[in-house]
């Protein structure tokens, strides 16, 4: 088991990208606390995974809310021990076109996307210090990678995310901590779904067009988070390891 007897945080970790990874890192040996604004989803799920033998704990958590965060830290070091993975997954989208977006709906992006990568990883990094061994694990975007019309704030957002990565990851190098981060091309998400519709979007019409012509799966991303959390990807530091079908490469 690679991730066996590591101690993991997913956030938004109820359904889709975040479900799933958490349910590698299950299988994978790992102890699992589930972060989701879904507290129902996030018990729901901590209790599946409990029947892999793991240790679990569901949590409510504003992720852009220090205190909840905080609290959240707490919890996990009471029931499953100090965390030395931190899987930074929730998020939200948005379609709307540019000039009809307000300084609110901005700020909103922002801070769930982007603050959150602050305040959670402040978090839990003295856990991971005192071990001198650690994984983050940012999902970003391939929006943030390509662009795409009406979803500025964001794919700016995004973009933030992977700026945050490389310049973190260049800071902790050298104390056994890496940090990395996956942008998921078109994968096939409860949020995507509801999203998407909002915006326009044919999930089934776009996956056609696409490369591999078909949606990625939630398990598709998973795969790579758990590769970079485990000890094999010890030498790999502040890298975007794309999950894409080919929409983008670099």
């Amino acid at each position: 088991m690679p991730l066996a007897g590591r101690n993991a945080i997913v956030t938004g970790g109820a359904s889709g990208i975040g479900l799933a990874t958490a349910q590698r890192f299950a299988r994978e040996g790992a102890n699992v606390a589930v972060w989701d604004l879904n507290e129902e989803g996030a018990r729901r799920a901590a209790a599946e995974l409990k029947t892999l033998g793991v240790k679990t704990i569901g949590s409510r958590v504003d992720v852009s809310n220090r205190q909840q965060v905080n609290a959240a830290v707490e919890a996990m070091h009471a029931q499953v021990g100090p965390a030395s993975i931190l899987v930074n997954n929730a998020g939200i989208t948005l379609f709307q076109p540019f000039m009809e977006m307000t300084e609110e709906a901005w700020d909103r992006v922002m801070t769930i996307n982007l603050k959150s990568m602050l305040v959670c990883t402040q978090a839990v990094l003295p856990d991971m210090l005192a071990a001198k061994w650690g994984r983050i694990i940012n999902v970003s975007s391939s929006s943030a990678q390509t662009g795409s019309a009406r979803m500025t704030a964001y794919a700016a957002s995004k973009g933030g995310v992977i700026a945050f990565t490389k310049s973190l990851a260049q800071e902790l190098a050298a104390s056994g901590i890496t940090v990395n981060n996956v942008p998921p091309g078109f994968i096939d998400t409860p949020m995507l779904r509801n999203e998407g519709v909002a915006g326009g979007i044919s999930v089934e019409a776009t996956a056609a067009r696409s490369p591999m012509g078909r949606a990625g799966r939630p398990e598709d991303m998973a795969a790579a988070i758990a590769f970079l959390a485990s000890d094999d990807a010890g030498y790999i530091t502040g890298h975007t390891l794309s999950v894409n079908g080919g929409r983008y490469s670099s």
